[in-house]
């Protein structure tokens, strides 16, 4: 922590605009709650490192520019700790409140735990690395977001949101990245219902994908080298090339593109699908097998559909 010109250290501050609008200060040891109840206890400020401090009041760094925070507690009576914040760094803290982020931009999360029920709406260019976050509503249309090493606990995720890179991360939610556009998902886990609906340039590489209906009224979708465990109807109305390793339970109207796995459990092409569609379905456990890649018994009709040699588990 560099040295700064104020000093604030061991203090008990409770009062309205606490240390409004400092420039050039390390706040150390201090706890911002008490009777008085004041809000907004740094907002303003600008060039400030904070260090093991405790935040239990409202807003505290509202319209705050160039902080480091370390070692830090932010508790759930801040409610929106950060709004209209930007090059703020953030280390080995914890974050509550309803709105833990918001509306700001250049925010660096490290090495930390947040609980935020509709964290990081409207932001962009944040990176958060090594931390867990717990939200129902996380990343509401913001961009530009780099996430790595990091552990999702999420219902509504990433709704709207454009250019993402995930890797190496768990993520454990339900309707994520509906609307979204150009996200890059590597290593990771994925866990959910209806993964990627209406997403644009959404790619998955290595990963493993479970849940039910997934990637669903997609464009320019990409998966590679993936697995998709308990995944039924999925690429509904889809553009999709994916290689899958292992199963698929389930395959249902897909629009274009070119789906490899190694088995397909049911291939559904109903009186809903697409009159254009083209997708190519390979079923990769059956192209080895030499006597049933050279036979002469396919329907030519569903070849015209989409080629798949597990013309058995078809449902028309």
């Amino acid at each position: 922590m560099s040295q700064k010109t104020n000093e604030f250290k061991d203090l008990i501050l409770d009062e309205e605009r606490a240390l409004y609008a400092i420039q050039n200060a390390t706040i150390t040891h201090c706890t911002f709650d008490g009777l008085a109840d004041g809000e907004s206890a740094l907002k303003e400020s600008a060039d400030i490192c904070v260090y093991d401090c405790d935040f239990r009041l409202r807003y505290p760094f509202w319209h705050v520019r160039d902080a480091q925070i370390e070692n830090s507690r932010m508790t759930d009576t801040c409610r929106a700790a950060l709004w209209y914040s930007n090059q703020v760094t953030i280390k080995d803290s914890h974050m509550g409140g309803i709105k833990a982020v918001r509306e700001c931009e250049d925010i660096t999360i490290e090495n930390s735990n947040i609980v935020s029920s509709e964290f990081g709406w409207l932001s962009h260019r944040l990176t958060i690395k090594n931390s867990e976050l717990e939200s129902e509503y996380p990343f509401f249309y913001s961009t530009d977001i780099l996430l790595d090493n990091f552990v999702l606990n999420g219902k509504y995720s990433f709704q709207y949101v454009e250019n993402v890179e995930i890797s190496n991360s768990r993520l454990d939610t339900k309707d994520a990245f509906w609307h979204s556009k150009n996200v890059t998902v590597s290593d990771s886990i994925v866990k959910g219902e209806y993964l990627g609906w209406y997403s644009e340039n959404l790619k998955l590489v290595r990963c493993k994908i479970i849940g039910t209906q997934p990637l669903c009224y997609a464009k320019n979708l990409v998966l590679e080298d993936c697995e998709m465990i308990d995944c039924d109807l999925a690429f509904e109305y889809s553009d999709v090339h994916a290689t899958i390793t292992g199963p698929i339970t389930s395959v249902k109207n897909p629009r274009s593109g070119h789906i490899s796995a190694d088995s397909i459990g049911e291939v559904i092409l109903d009186d809903n699908k697409l009159t254009d569609d083209s997708c190519v379905i390979e079923v990769m456990a059956e192209l080895k097998k030499e006597e049933i890649q050279r036979s002469d018994n396919c329907d030519e009709t569903y070849i015209k559909q989409c080629r798949c040699v597990c013309s058995g588990n078809i449902t028309n």
